[in-house]
């Protein structure tokens, strides 16, 4: 008998604030950097720095999920294939 995982579905509340904290969180790090005492160039590379970062940190999520994602469909393969095995085995069947 196979058990079927339980997809995990996230809540729109659990989207909503995910974006939530992502928009502070980078609206406070512009603000601050804009908020400087320092020259322009500093802050163009400290906002660089930032913008850099960001789009580092949503590759890497990117990667992560892709990774797990194609783990969990081996996963359904091998298990496909072993209770396809396992059906089509009869342990009353004389060896020849």
């Amino acid at each position: 008998m196979s058990e079927t995982p339980v997809k995990q579905q996230n809540t729109t509340a659990f989207y909503g604030q995910a974006l939530a904290s992502f928009v502070v969180a980078l609206a406070a790090t512009a603000i601050g950097i804009y908020s400087l005492d320092v020259s322009g160039w500093i802050r163009a590379f400290l906002a660089i720095a930032v913008l850099y970062l960001t789009t580092s940190a949503f590759t890497l999520a990117k990667v992560i999920r892709d990774r797990q994602e194609a783990g969990q469909i081996v996963s359904r393969v091998d298990q496909a294939r072993l209770e396809k095995i396992l059906a089509e085995h009869d342990p009353f069947k004389p060896v020849v």
